[in-house]
């Protein structure tokens, strides 16, 4: 078991995931499209911002909670759908959902997960969204929406930057798909792995229970992935996503949104929110690192939307600038998820434990008591 104590910064939790996992399996969470420009630009876009504290404020006490569609959290944070990632750790949706549920965020549930919207309310509950994927059967992803709503979920983030599939070049290089099975080209890489090895065995490998049965239109032999990347419908959409609203009555959100013209139109469609997103980097290589998009969209939209940030958050910092720059919280998925391939549920809330740490400090340094003071005029221009 790693030493979680030891891991001082989410790089730190990184590494050690990355000495557990075959690294098929690593690179496919860790990596980018193509020469993963987006990839680096959206941590990079952090490190350009420079904030300008204020001095002499009384911040012997400060409060990190906020509200996220009426409803407190302990962090302007939640955690972001992830795909796949029980080829990782088993169970491994299950053990962030449960971490973001002891933190008190909200979880999203990715579609290509390995447990069912149902078995994660049933089993853990908390905060729970659902992020969707638009695949071309309609009537499959209709009956997403209606379980969701039977299983009590809150929100449902559409996934819209997904047309198609990014090329990301680590998987093929790797031979990976999922489900996840070693071959002649990872063996190696596998042996030499055996605390994830071992979970394997005692648990098998995981496969996506939402598309179990599912009828998919490329042939046999296709691995999921590829499979479920060739679903997407192209076709989607705002009049799509109008059927989609009137189906959903609880809170919409876009997931995918860089343009503030995009933003606008959601918002005088009925959503609720958008997630200012490039898919991790996963998908374009080249577009705009999300912290750029953001000011932008902000200003379109003002109050008429909830407006989240996702892409490159490594530090409680990072959580401040987004807020300064008009994000009302962050998603994130590469820091927890790295806490939960290195240790667990509890390296999970050590993702956690240290962003929500960070960001204290870095509201004591900045002059800010509350997450409601934090504004644009932390930002040096």
């Amino acid at each position: 078991m790693a030493d979680l104590a030891r891991a001082v910064n989410i790089e730190d939790l990184r590494r050690l995931a990355r000495r557990r996992l075959p690294r098929a399996i690593f690179d496919f969470f860790d990596g980018g499209a193509e020469d993963e420009v987006t990839l680096r630009d959206n941590r990079a876009a952090f490190e350009r911002v420079r904030l300008l504290p204020r001095v002499l404020v009384n911040v012997a006490e400060v409060d990190t909670a906020v509200s996220i569609f009426n409803q407190k959290a302990s962090l302007p944070l939640a955690i972001a759908p992830t795909g796949g990632i029980s080829a990782g750790r088993p169970g491994a949706e299950l053990l962030l959902a449960r971490a973001a549920k002891a933190c008190g965020v909200p979880f999203t549930l990715a579609t290509p997960s390995a447990f069912t919207l149902e078995r994660v309310a049933e089993e853990v509950g908390g905060r729970l969204w659902f992020q969707l994927y638009a695949v071309r059967n309609r009537e499959f992803r209709e009956k997403l929406l209606s379980r969701a709503e039977k299983s009590g979920y809150e929100a449902v983030l559409v996934t819209v930057d997904l047309p198609v599939s990014g090329k990301r070049e680590r998987d093929p290089r790797n031979g990976f798909h999922t489900p996840y099975s070693p071959s002649w080209r990872n063996s190696r890489d596998v042996i030499l792995k055996p605390a994830w090895l071992l979970e394997i065995l005692r648990n098998g490998l995981p496969g996506m229970a939402h598309f179990e049965g599912y009828q998919f239109s490329t042939p046999k032999g296709t691995d999921i992935v590829t499979a479920v990347g060739r679903e997407m419908d192209a076709g989607l959409d705002w009049e799509a996503l109008k059927r989609l609203r009137e189906l959903w009555p609880r809170k919409l959100l876009l997931k995918g949104v860089e343009r503030a013209d995009d933003a606008a139109r959601a918002a005088a469609l009925g959503c609720d929110g958008v997630v200012v997103s490039n898919h991790g980097g996963r998908q374009l290589d080249g577009a705009t690192a999300t912290l750029d998009a953001l000011p932008d969209i902000s200003r379109a939209v003002g109050n008429k939307l909830t407006v989240l940030l996702d892409g490159g958050v490594r530090r409680g910092v990072d959580i401040l600038k987004a807020r300064a720059l008009g994000a009302q919280a962050v998603l994130t998925g590469r820091a927890t998820l790295f806490g939960a391939m290195a240790g667990g549920e509890a390296g999970a809330r050590r993702a956690l434990e240290i962003l929500s740490s960070e960001l204290e400090r870095a509201m004591q340094l900045c002059g800010v008591r509350s997450v409601a003071e934090i504004g644009p005029d932390l930002i040096a221009t």
